[in-house]
């Protein structure tokens, strides 16, 4: 029972506390300040011995029936500026303006406001006005009308000036200071914007006039401009007009003009095609008879020139033949005049001897020969003819060998006929050997001539006689 009691005093003490320091604890608001009196305080920048407490911005705990508290607002505040001036040259104007103004917020600025406005804080808009008011009075009597209204600044700023010892006496600081307007009932400032008024309006008459002038002038170049652009446009018309006419006239041209290009037209293609056909017959010409007539031309050259150089060839081939026939029997010759000295020189020194002497005058009479040949090849010819013409003649009956028989006709006469023609055979051989000599040179053969191409041999029956 006693821990019951016990608990119930506990809980009511706790209950108890808590009341008393919610009775006791005060909160200063952020645009407010706390004014608590009854105890002996000193605050920072302060004179000693004060008699009261200021608590801004937190939380304080206040003895009750021993310490009152109270608030002193720290809101912006407004007093609107009506005030009744006379000016430097003794014209009365009335000025209108706001001042915005408020508690400091050090100290000092709150003690002092707390001390004249605490229990009277409405009052404070109507003790600024006052203060305002007898300063711009005193200001705007040292001004003239021009200078107010050419620099408010100027105004405003010795309004401040003049108020700021003032208003720090009352605790107060001045945020905004507006001049809104300047009233003039006698008519001063109306007055003195006349003459201004009136050169702006003689200005503007001026600007009227001489933009009347310019537009009449625009009106008579656009006038200008309109009958020029009538003008051109009547000539394009005229131009185009005639043009139209010629186009016209053209076209009623047009018809036999273009009969006339069609008949012109079909001569060309008459003429081309008459050319056209020359040409193709030109070239039908050159394609079957020029042409086959010049390869068989072509190739009657080609064969005639390779049967000649056939011709040639067997020539160089039949005297190269001889060259080596004679060379070689030269060296045969050579080699059996060696043997023959050795074995005579094996024999006796007398026997060589005489074969040396034959063998030099073999060779004298072989340079002689040469010279001779050199010389005078018709004798040399002569000469080989005379000693070879069993042969030339042998070869020349060798035609009559194949022939069976043989008719003679007109007697003795059809005889030496026979024996003429047989003869001519030979001395043909006769002019082949004297033409290759002729070619031939000193030091070696030269290119023969084109040798004869010898008939086939035949059996027939030949008739030598008259017809």
């Amino acid at each position: 029972m006693s821990l019951w009691i016990l608990a119930g005093a506990i809980s009511g003490a706790v209950v108890v506390l808590i009341a008393l320091f919610k009775l006791m604890w005060r909160v200063a608001e952020p645009n407010e300040a706390l004014i608590i009196s009854g105890s002996n305080h000193k605050t920072e920048g302060l004179g000693e011995g004060m008699g009261f407490r200021i608590v801004t911005g937190r939380g304080t705990l206040v003895l009750p029936g021993v310490q009152a508290v109270r608030k002193l607002s720290l809101d912006l505040n407004e007093t609107q500026l009506s005030v009744e001036c006379v000016t430097h040259q003794g014209i009365p104007l009335k000025v209108r303006g706001v001042v915005i103004f408020k508690v400091g917020d050090d100290f000092v600025s709150i003690a002092n406001a707390a001390r004249r406005f605490l229990d009277q804080q409405k009052l404070m808009s109507e003790r600024v006005h006052i203060v305002f008011a007898g300063h711009l009075r005193a200001i705007v009597g040292g001004l003239t009308v021009e200078d107010m209204i050419r620099d408010r600044e100027k105004l405003t700023g010795q309004a401040r000036s003049a108020c700021g010892t003032e208003m720090e006496k009352l605790g107060l600081i001045v945020d905004s200071l507006q001049i809104h307007e300047i009233e003039d009932p006698t008519g001063y400032i109306k007055n003195l914007a006349a003459p201004h008024a009136a050169a702006v309006q003689r200005d503007a008459r001026i600007a009227q006039a001489e933009a009347n002038r310019r537009a009449t002038e625009a009106e008579q170049q656009a006038a200008a401009r309109m009958s020029e652009a009538t003008r051109d446009s009547e000539i394009l018309q005229a131009g185009y007009q005639a043009e139209r006419d010629q186009a016209s006239a053209k076209a009623r041209q047009a018809g036999p003009l273009a009969d006339a290009a069609a008949r012109q037209e079909v001569v060309v293609q008459e003429t081309r095609v008459a050319e056209l056909e020359s040409h193709f017959k030109e070239q039908q010409l050159q394609t079957e008879v020029r042409k086959p007539a010049d390869a068989m031309a072509y190739e009657t050259r080609t064969l005639a020139e390779a049967e000649r150089d056939a011709r040639i060839s067997a020539a160089e081939a039949k005297a190269k033949e001889t060259e080596l026939a004679s060379t070689a029997a030269a060296s045969a010759t050579r080699v059996t005049g060696e043997a023959e000295a050795a074995a005579a020189h094996a024999k006796g020194l007398a026997v060589a001897e005489a074969t040396r002497a034959k063998g030099l005058a073999e060779a004298e009479a072989i340079k002689a020969r040469a010279a001779a040949l050199a010389e005078n090849q018709e004798a040399v010819v002569a000469q080989q003819l005379a000693e070879r013409w069993p042969e030339i003649v042998e070869a020349g009956a060798s035609a009559f060998g194949n022939v069976d028989q043989m008719v003679l006709l007109n007697g003795a006469d059809g005889m030496a006929e026979m024996f003429a023609k047989a003869l001519t055979m030979g001395g043909t051989g006769l002019g082949l050997a004297r033409q290759l000599l002729a070619n031939m040179k000193p030091d070696g053969p030269a290119s023969p001539a084109p040798a004869e191409a010898v008939p086939a041999q035949r059996t027939e029956e030949i008739t030598v006689g008259d017809a």
